[in-house]
């Protein structure tokens, strides 16, 4: 496997079937989650994952159109980085 990793970042209202929308997207594009971490603060869902793009079947930017498009649908905020770019973004 290619290593090329990526930040996934989920919020939104808490509602039956994220976890499976967005995992189905990654699934469906053969990205797969290294390690996830997920919280319900309030009626918040909040999900984090570290994901490997290297096998993946589509380039980046379709694997970020798709997990944004699934957001939608599913009422949350999907926002895919790469790992560089979130930890760029953590030292300013």
């Amino acid at each position: 496997m290619a290593d090329a990793r990526a930040v996934l970042t989920v919020l939104g209202a808490d509602r039956v079937g994220i976890v499976a929308g967005v995992s189905g997207v990654l699934a469906d594009l053969n990205v797969n989650i290294e390690d996830i971490r997920m919280a319900l603060l309030g009626q918040v869902f909040t999900m984090i994952a570290m994901v490997n793009v290297g096998d993946a079947r589509a380039p980046f930017a379709e694997i970020q159109a798709a997990l944004t498009s699934a957001g939608q649908e599913l009422g949350v905020q999907v926002m895919l980085q790469r790992e560089e770019t979130f930890q760029a973004m953590q030292r300013i």
